[in-house]
């Protein structure tokens, strides 16, 4: 009996809240993939782990995925698919990565009262939905051709946490200037409010999807945009002029059909957009804006002020690239918080809260990666692809590079191919002019199509796993729906666009 109990309490802990069902499929994943690796071979139980695996993300809702992910992962070292030294490679080679997500998150945390405020003026001021997720759209885009799409997506979602907490204090029967607040505790939304609750919520969704999918049009564009980026242009030799020059004949059709895209959602309301702001929300948020003009003393001027330095220095050390991005953050940091005078430890600690889970997250990933790489998963395709020849080659690229982008990192997937093309080259079997034709296909793919799911954008996934997913009830089937039609205009006229490409 006492053993009895004893299992059940080890059942009811495995995965805490999680469904049952959910528990059972993790539990069936962990036993079947030994027996796939003994039966049909390490080829097909890695492309099962890859499927496994995207279904953690995609219930991400249901059970944060570092937890069944991190099990599959370590499932995966322990039966020989991957090896820990190459989980440590893949992580030691995205060490710039790991460090953007620990400081530099906790740096724009810092900024939050900034953001607020100058959001708060943007979207009360702009009173068309339309006009409004342009503007969203195109500034994510712009920001991220010069910033990092991991900084601008922390920015999104610190403001739309800001947004959803105001009126979801008012909600439930509070003030918004109450600061003691649960605002993923629905119980006590009074009934009226609860359907105004609702389309501010998808409200938030579209404004957000906006400004993700920007992030990816304005990333594609320049040097700095996106890793792989960078990535290509040392193996290919161009400055940050000539990838611009070299890339816009694909870039800029993009980036205008995006921008239209997201016009044209707004208009229809289709695939989860078009909700408007509720007039109950406007009216909360500007007595809130009112209060907070009105209640601003000397101190809280002097920290916007700082804030505002601290972000023009943030913008600058970035777009110059003055040092690696993670130590732009720590030094924001210190900045923000040695001015404004928090130097105590636990509210310094509260700013780690976000990024930290997903940081862990990403490790987890990195162990999927080292499974595709060690067991070579992509390179039937990448050998057939190879053997091709002229514009199809070029447009095969493409397509290869945007549907493993889809599944797989887009990082990783350009670090494959563009090492693969770089060594036909210096072997003699591509000519100069073909090696930039792949190139600009490498690079276009990896970054526009991979928009189609949160597994190809680091940007993507960081937001589906994000405190502010659960609260405006953002899946990764409410992502992968509402980035479908920016999937297909942008992905369609940048596949025209490398065809030809000249």
């Amino acid at each position: 009996m006492e053993q009895s109990t004893m299992s059940r309490a080890f059942a009811g802990n495995f995965l805490g809240n999680a469904p049952l069902w959910y528990k059972k499929t993790i539990i069936g994943f962990l036993i079947l993939n030994p027996i796939l690796l003994l039966t049909v071979g390490p080829f097909v139980t890695g492309w099962a782990l890859i499927a496994e695996f995207i279904f953690t993300l995609a219930m991400a809702l249901k059970c944060y995925p570092l937890q069944p992910g991190g099990l599959l992962a370590i499932e995966a070292i322990a039966i020989g698919m991957a090896s820990a030294e190459t989980v440590y490679l893949e992580a030691k080679n995205n060490f710039e990565v790991i460090l953007l997500l620990v400081f530099m998150v906790a740096g724009i945390y810092f900024m939050k009262n900034l953001l607020l405020f100058i959001f708060t003026k943007l979207l009360l001021n702009i009173r068309s939905k339309i006009w409004l997720s342009l503007v969203f759209s195109a500034m994510a885009a712009f920001l991220s051709a010069f910033l990092d799409a991991l900084t601008v997506t922390a920015v999104l979602i610190a403001v739309g946490v800001g947004f959803y907490a105001v009126y979801h204090r008012v909600a439930s029967g509070g003030s918004h200037s109450h600061t003691d607040h649960d605002h993923g505790d629905d119980n006590k939304v009074v009934e009226q409010s609860r359907e105004d609750l609702d389309q501010f919520r998808a409200f938030l969704r579209s404004l957000l999807m906006h400004g993700a999918v920007g992030t990816a049009l304005g990333g594609v564009c320049t040097l700095v945009g996106e890793p792989q980026n960078l990535l290509i242009a040392e193996k290919m030799g161009w400055d940050f002029m000539h990838f611009i020059q070299i890339m816009s004949p694909v870039t800029m059709p993009t980036l205008v059909v995006g921008l239209m895209t997201c016009v044209l959602l707004e208009v229809t309301g289709k695939f989860g957009y078009g909700a408007k702001l509720p007039d109950s929300v406007r009216s909360v948020l500007e007595e809130y804006a009112a209060a907070q003009d009105q209640s601003r003393t000397k101190e809280d001027v002097a920290t916007l002020f700082v804030q505002g330095i601290v972000a023009i220095f943030l913008v600058v050390a970035l777009a110059t690239h003055i040092a690696p991005v993670g130590l732009i953050g720590l030094t924001i940091i210190v900045l923000q918080t040695a001015f404004n005078g928090i130097v105590d430890e636990h509210r310094i600690g509260h700013a780690f809260e976000e990024a930290l889970p997903f940081t862990a997250l990403l490790v987890v990933f990195f162990a999927i990666v080292g499974v595709i790489h060690e067991q070579h998963l992509f390179k039937p395709i990448i050998e057939h692809v190879l053997s091709l020849e002229g514009q199809f080659r070029t447009l095969m690229f493409f397509i290869a590079n945007g549907l493993l982008s889809v599944i797989s990192d887009n990082v990783f997937v350009a670090t494959v191919y563009i090492n693969e093309v770089k060594a036909a080259y210096d072997a003699g079997n591509l000519t100069r002019e073909e090696l930039e034709h792949l190139a600009v296909a490498i690079n276009t793919g990896t970054n526009i199509p991979s928009v189609a799911t949160p597994n190809g954008q680091a940007a993507f996934l960081f937001l589906l796993t994000s405190a502010l997913a659960p609260l405006i009830r953002l899946s990764y089937g409410q992502m992968v729906l509402m980035a479908l039609p920016y999937t297909i205009t942008m992905s369609s006229v940048a596949m025209i666009a490398v065809w030809f490409f000249d």
